[in-house]
């Protein structure tokens, strides 16, 4: 007779048991009297090391440890959106309403309502024939976002799929329409081989195992922000990833905020990983408030929020990270565009190194394991705009956004460094701009985009076909006026020549009139990109129009003077709808007005 499982060892997170001889990687356990949620992960003989997603503390040698056969899955269905849920997708709504603002250990809540139904339409009908991933019904599931019920990738008990797996066909023998629970069963499948397979509104994944696709698009085509700084100068495509490093109170989370709130997608997963509570509660309490400036309405409809603060036990926050990612995954198989914001993807690391401590294995640098890169490049592989599984042509798309807060704003320290490795975007926040008050605190010096090459012809087609050749310009003058800025702090400005005086107020008016954006002002917090690129055309005409009066003689103070100077930084508060017409009247006032200080010159 087999002998039951039991704790030998306890340290800290991380329990190891022995007579687990038939347990495999990844498995979920149930450890000691209060049932705690564990994951196998590593073996040895009759062993096993379990990392426990919470608190161990009471827990003693000896206590039973119950397998449960099953990895470490999530629960898709409708009721996701809307849902702020803990690192192993259970709802901290349901647990408040039931138990109080304390997460029990061990308790034991399903992750979607088994009580409420839902009115479920069919768009296929019986003796359809249909693929693994074919939608094949829809459920109104918020009023920004109709959720298609998919045939489960699944079906046949396999997360890995051959290209035979995705071309074999099923028939639909039965489907019902009306109002059913999640548990329901709303089709029936027959394959080939007359084998039948119930279909239901939700099912269960593993989140360590990326979803299937039938392949990966090129990155080009831009994730439109409405943030001026990113999409103009380090825009990133839509399906790839950016990081967004910066120490303490350089505003990583407001970014990401403004992020979730104006990008031109269709769902968003914000993962909060091991953050403050305060921060978290904030999260928790403004996003129900957001509006939805795309559809109207609370932010919250097309939101779901993976929420772990840094007092929860370590090992929860790296179940968080493959929680979102496959929520993320499950939204955009429906064909939808996702929004993963990870914030922040250090306190993910800072878990790794701790669990790793404590299996005893090598450290890399700083301590952190010396799988930490690969452990990185796997999480952010999972992005892409694809062609979603499934007969019909569906495309849906990824893009995620890591916040990483290195140490004292040490951009050198394994994780960033480990993330550049990975991403296409580096969005570098800057302590001194957040210190001037200068919001977004990105630095245009530091930071970059892998992606613009490919996505360059977008903007010229769909924006402006000088869009590059601004972008260019800015950049050279943002180059320069960060040069004249060294030698101004020695000699001051009025030892420069007047050319370079130019170069130094016009490298003011991109920093403050474009550059500078307000996330909580009206008009201002998002910019259009046609927007962007008049501002900065406007810009560079007062710049040629003041080489031009220059030459013909006239004195840098005059130019300097001029009113219509504040009118430029101040256009970013006009409307698109007015910003043309506003433009105009500014480059005619500044024609007129140089023309006749020339004159009287």
């Amino acid at each position: 007779m087999s002998e039951t499982p039991t704790i030998v060892r306890i340290s800290g997170a991380l329990v190891v048991a022995d007579h687990m001889r038939g347990a495999r990687m990844n498995e979920i356990v149930r450890v000691g009297k209060l049932g705690l949620v564990g994951e196998v992960i590593r073996l040895e003989e009759d062993k096993a090391y379990i990392q426990v997603y919470e608190d161990t503390s009471g827990l003693f040698v000896g206590e039973p440890v119950q397998r449960t056969g099953e990895s470490l899955a999530v629960e898709l269905g409708p009721g996701l959106l809307t849902q702020a849920f803990d690192g192993i997708e259970r709802p901290l709504d349901v647990i408040r309403a039931e138990r109080g603002d304390f997460v029990e250990r061990g308790i034991d809540v399903p992750s979607l309502s088994r009580d409420k139904k839902w009115q479920f339409q069919p768009t296929k009908k019986a003796g359809d024939k249909v693929r693994l991933g074919d939608v094949i019904g829809e459920v109104p599931e918020t009023h920004s976002i109709v959720h298609r019920v998919m045939v489960p990738p699944n079906l046949k008990g396999s997360v890995y799929l051959t290209p035979q797996d995705m071309e074999e066909e099923f028939t639909i023998e039965e489907i019902r329409e009306g109002e059913f629970t999640i548990e329901d069963t709303i089709a029936v499948l027959k394959d080939a081989e007359g084998k039948t397979y119930e279909v239901k509104l939700a099912h269960r994944w593993p989140v360590r195992v990326p979803r299937p696709v039938r392949r990966k698009f090129p990155p080009d085509m831009p994730l439109i922000t409405g943030t001026r700084i990113l999409d103009f100068f380090f825009p990133i495509a839509l399906g790839g990833n950016a990081a967004i490093p910066g120490g303490f109170g350089t505003g990583k989370t407001v970014t990401e905020q403004t992020l979730a709130k104006y990008s031109l997608v269709d769902v968003v997963v914000y993962i909060g990983c091991g953050e403050r509570g305060n921060e978290m509660t904030e999260v928790l309490v403004e996003f129900p408030e957001l509006e939805d400036p795309l559809h109207g309405g609370p932010l919250m409809d097309r939101t779901i929020l993976v929420i772990n603060t840094s007092n929860m036990p370590v090992a929860a926050r790296e179940a968080s990270i493959y929680t979102g990612i496959t929520l993320a995954e499950y939204y955009r198989d429906m064909g939808y565009h996702v929004l993963l914001l990870a914030d922040s993807t250090s306190r993910w690391a800072e878990a790794l190194r701790e669990m790793s401590s404590r299996l005893e294995e090598m450290p890399g640098e700083e301590g952190y394991p010396t799988y930490l890169s690969s452990k990185l490049a796997e999480f952010y592989e999972r992005t892409g705009r694809v062609l979603t599984l499934g007969s019909d042509e569906r495309i849906g798309s990824v893009t995620a956004v890591g916040a990483v807060s290195p140490p004292g704003g040490d951009f050198s320290e394994p994780v960033t460094q480990s993330t550049l490795r990975v991403v296409g975007g580096f969005w570098a926040l800057d302590t001194d701009l957040a210190h001037r008050r200068h919001f977004p605190a990105i630095n245009w010096l530091r930071s970059y985009t892998l992606y613009y090459d490919l996505i360059e012809d977008w903007f010229k087609e769909n924006v402006d076909p000088e869009w590059s050749e601004l972008r260019r310009w800015a950049s050279e003058i943002l180059q320069k006026d960060a040069e004249l800025q060294e030698i101004v702090v020695l000699v001051g400005p009025d030892a420069l020549q007047d050319h370079e005086r130019l170069i130094l107020e016009t490298g003011k008016l991109i920093r403050e009139g474009f550059l500078q954006q307000n996330a909580f002002h009206e008009i201002d917090a998002s910019c259009p990109p046609k927007k962007q690129a008049g501002m900065m055309r406007l810009i560079r005409t007062f710049y040629e129009l003041g080489e031009k009066a220059l030459a013909e003689g006239l004195g840098i103070n005059t130019i300097l003077e001029l009113e219509e100077l504040e009118d430029i930084t101040r256009i970013k508060e006009v409307p698109p709808e007015e910003f043309d017409a506003r433009a105009e009247e500014i480059e005619q006032r500044l024609r007129q007005k140089l023309g006749a200080a020339k004159q009287a010159a």
